[in-house]
């Protein structure tokens, strides 16, 4: 048997059809990840600190012997951790198979050695190699990233520099348009849905009974996989401020969302009242506060008062507008701030959040734009 090599191009094409190991450290893993892999630490986080201050201080021969007593002990339980990983990836793999939307497989991938496996590390090197001897050792059909984590980080960056065909879908806070999103996409429209990638929804409120954001890092390689699977599809992406949350959406393509066609729904400030009143009247209350305080200096001291009391006394509706007059301004003055916005932004009228609704509007635009 024989370990094959790959770049990062064929790694792209192989990932959807065998399982990915990482055997960063924990720590490395946590921090960000290649989307779907699955963590094989070769060392712990001590371990590793440990190897790379011999490696410096004594040479790599050193570091190579006291990586050998860490590694010997647990190889049988990684030999098993990746064969149970394997055999389930395999039966989800058959199942897919049998459905109308499984992609071809590649005719060169041969299984007949043993179920195949992607490994990695940091750079593509000692650690990845030694986990891939392993498995090869084994019987696993084992392929190993060149250049590691940090080839895909680079390409990973490289994504964002590209261009893309987007519609901007548009609209003051309240519109629905997350809800409106989704309908496009099952219309069969293509999506991409960056407030789900970064576990929050945008606002001040956002991040209330949201999953803890991604870091920086992991965001951009989730949002580079999405963009990788669109391609060259036109693509609906909701208007968004370059932050989200805690996150930033990568500048280069921000610059490319800026200056792509803006399709705004222009609904009744009323009808998106009643709307947030029904999306965040749930929400815990002292969850609430905290947030518009984080904005009060934005907002304003009387504003800011006056909005968290109607909240203390259970006038929601009052709060709401308080808060949405001031998103409305802060909205309006992001929308327009582009270059040419007068060519950019198509106003479509909609008399109600409905999502049936303004999704056909939206659609009937762009047929006529076409």
């Amino acid at each position: 048997m024989a370990i094959t090599k790959i770049a990062i191009e064929e790694f792209l094409r192989l990932q959807q059809q065998m399982p990915v190991f990482d055997v960063r450290s924990p720590g490395e893993y946590q921090h960000a990840q290649i989307p779907g892999a699955f963590s094989l630490p070769l060392f712990s986080d001590e371990e590793r600190k440990l190897i790379g201050t011999l490696y410096k201080q004594q040479g790599k021969q050193r570091a190579i012997k006291e990586g050998l007593d860490f590694f010997g002990p647990k190889m049988r339980a990684m030999v098993s951790d990746v064969e149970k990983i394997a055999e389930t990836h395999n039966s989800n793999q058959h199942k897919q198979e049998n459905s109308s939307h499984f992609h071809e497989t590649n005719p060169n991938i041969d299984q007949s050695k043993g179920p195949a496996v992607i490994v990695h590390c940091w750079r593509g090197g000692m650690r990845s190699g030694a986990v891939a001897w392993l498995l090869d050792l084994y019987g696993f059909t084992v392929y190993q990233l060149t250049g590691g984590y940090k080839v895909y980080r680079n390409w990973v960056l490289n994504q964002f520099q590209k261009e893309f065909a987007l519609h901007i879908l548009a609209g003051y806070t309240g519109s629905g348009k997350t809800l409106t999103l989704h309908l496009l996409q099952e219309r069969g429209q293509t999506i991409l849905d960056l407030e789900n990638l970064a576990n929050h929804k945008g606002s001040a409120f956002g991040g209330i009974g949201q999953p803890t954001q991604p870091s920086q890092e992991m965001f951009e390689n989730k949002l580079a996989m999405a963009l990788f699977a669109i391609g060259d599809a036109a693509c609906w992406v909701e208007d968004e401020s370059q932050r989200i949350g805690q996150l930033h959406i990568p500048h280069s393509f921000w610059k490319t969302m800026r200056a792509q066609p803006v399709f705004f729904m222009d609904i009744p400030f009323e009808q998106r009242l009643a709307f947030i009143n029904d999306d965040y009247g749930h929400c815990d209350r002292e969850k609430m506060i905290a947030s518009i305080e984080r904005i009060q200096k934005r907002l304003g001291p009387l504003e800011t008062k006056t909005a968290i009391q109607h909240l203390r006394e259970g006038d929601l509706q009052a709060c709401f507008a308080i808060l949405l007059k001031y998103y409305d301004k802060y909205y309006g003055k992001g929308l327009y701030n582009r270059e040419n916005p007068g060519a950019l932004i198509n106003k479509i009228p909609c008399s109600s959040v409905d999502r049936l609704t303004n999704a056909e509007k939206l659609l009937a635009c762009i047929t006529a734009n076409a």
